[in-house]
């Protein structure tokens, strides 16, 4: 799999900086070619006659990321049930959590992204940051199979396990605000969510309202993921009344 069915425009890309920063903070290679592609945003490729993106390559790495965390929780903790190993899971696989591991990794400046996406900081949002570090999962997964991408999961995905703030995301805060908002008498939950991208790529954004006001927004790639980390964001402010 490569690009080189497209002609790449001369633009400025410092591949060579991108290549080295990359490798050293994933702990592995990349073939030159398939990182371009990894990190190509299709806002980007849109602007450029139609080139490749990464999500055929995020789908890929999804997948793969799915795998070796689901082996690595049920391998490690033998005596617990299946709904809890899905809520680690969960937790560290989700969007707000894999953009945590980009921002750690300074990923957003090397992302190809259009001018759109760029007067908007793209760069540092947090779904096209999950996406490409899903996507260059899937690149080293076509480059070098499983090994090398449990060398990417293992030293930034599964660490996540002892980070509480990542964990915390994947609770039932839906519940702990409804239990908040009766306790104050603040009035009707409302989650407003509007969901951009394609069919098989969407992002959904939720904003948490109580009483018609409006608390904390949240991107995630699915509309319950979005409204719990809404709810878990809004809540140290509702308990505030």
């Amino acid at each position: 799999m490569t690009t080189s069915a497209h002609s790449t425009p001369n633009i400025p890309w410092a591949a060579e900086n991108t290549k080295e920063h990359l490798s050293k903070h994933l702990g592995v290679s990349f073939d030159p070619e398939m990182l371009r592609l990894a990190l190509t945003h299709r806002s980007y490729a849109f602007e450029h006659d139609g080139l490749p993106t990464n999500e055929r390559l995020e789908f890929l790495g999804d997948a793969v990321l799915g795998v070796l965390v689901t082996d690595y929780l049920y391998k490690t903790y033998t005596d617990e049930a299946e709904n809890e190993l899905a809520k680690k899971r969960a937790s560290i696989v989700s969007t707000f959590a894999l953009a945590h591991v980009a921002r750690e990794m300074d990923l957003g400046r090397h992302i190809l992204l259009g001018e759109g996406e760029i007067r908007t900081h793209g760069g540092n949002k947090d779904s096209i940051l999950a996406d490409t570090f899903e996507a260059l999962i899937g690149a080293t997964y076509l480059h070098a199979g499983f090994d090398d991408a449990w060398i990417i999961v293992k030293r930034h995905v599964i660490p996540l396990l002892d980070n509480q703030r990542i964990m915390g995301a994947g609770k039932d805060w839906k519940t702990q605000v409804q239990i908040a908002v009766d306790k104050r008498g603040l009035g009707a939950i409302e989650y407003r969510v509007d969901g951009t991208g394609p069919d098989h790529d969407r992002t959904f954004e939720a904003t948490l309202l109580v009483g018609g006001k409006a608390y904390a927004t949240a991107q995630a790639k699915t509309k319950k993921d979005a409204e719990r980390l809404a709810a878990w964001h809004s809540l140290s402010d509702i308990e505030k009344h």
